[in-house]
């Protein structure tokens, strides 16, 4: 199976955000991708002030990535949006997955929310806004079953090995990582994922500056069972292949089985 993950700097211009994100799923299909994963909020990522309004998970939104996903024959992993939420002070961050006749195949909601206070460095709130999901969510795409998260929740090891041991083979890390953190944990903690579950790890991250001064890291990549870095973005918005190789994924599991001798 042949994925793509895509690259961009979502701002404040949602239209043109969208248009940018429609551009890369077109690189991806040109490309051959069974299937293209995208970032964390993907339509908006600027001042809440200016933010599109919540939708439901049959909005625009979806909509949007639903015709995408149909008219490039294409599975479409959608990053994340804001839903309506379950009060008037609070959304959803939440994934949407479509598959290639457009039908939508799965929902995540963003479990683990970013609560950060660094003195002079950063100081982010995420559950001030958001409400937290409360289930791992997996989806069958053909030949892999794929394991979904949201950014933040990559620090949180007891996520992803509930959705092995639910039978995930690749693992989807949509993403808007900070780059004073991103620059150290990001790679390491995407490899860990990836080694301790024994699956593919797919990563598709935001790029550069975003209003209010937020800089995201980037460097989306693909991650594969034995925790080889097998494609890497450069800092730049694009879209990264990689080939999943099913075979290579159920030797490593054969020939060092820590997910069959696990005792916890």
């Amino acid at each position: 199976m042949r994925v793509a993950v895509c690259q961009l700097n979502a701002r404040d211009d949602r239209s043109e955000n969208l248009r940018v994100a429609r551009s890369l799923l077109q690189r991806a299909a040109d490309g051959g991708a069974d299937l293209a994963v995208l970032p964390e909020y993907v339509d908006y990522l600027g001042r809440s002030a200016s933010a599109p309004k919540p939708e439901p998970v049959d909005g625009e939104f979806a909509s949007f990535f639903a015709d995408a996903a149909r008219e490039l024959g294409m599975w479409v992993h959608a990053g994340s949006f804001h839903e309506i939420g379950p009060d008037p002070e609070h959304t959803y961050n939440t994934t949407l997955v479509f598959d290639r006749s457009g039908r939508p195949a799965a929902t995540y909601r963003k479990i683990h929310l970013y609560d950060v206070e660094i003195p002079g460095r950063v100081s982010y709130q995420e559950s001030a806004t958001v409400a937290p999901g409360a289930s791992t969510e997996f989806v069958d795409v053909e030949r892999i079953r794929l394991g979904l998260s949201i950014c933040y929740d990559l620090r949180f090891p007891e996520l992803y090995r509930a959705l092995a041991i639910a039978g995930a083979t690749v693992l989807v890390v949509p993403a808007a990582f900070m780059l004073h953190t991103g620059r150290d944990h990001w790679e390491v903690l995407l490899r860990a994922r990836a080694i301790e579950n024994q699956c593919y790890v797919l990563a598709a991250g935001q790029i550069g500056n975003h209003d209010p001064d937020r800089t995201c890291f980037g460097r989306s990549m693909v991650v594969d069972p034995w925790g080889t870095v097998v494609a890497q973005a450069p800092d730049v918005v694009g879209v990264t292949f990689a080939d999943l190789d099913l075979e290579r994924l159920a030797e490593i599991r054969q020939t060092l089985p820590s997910l069959a001798n696990r005792r916890i």
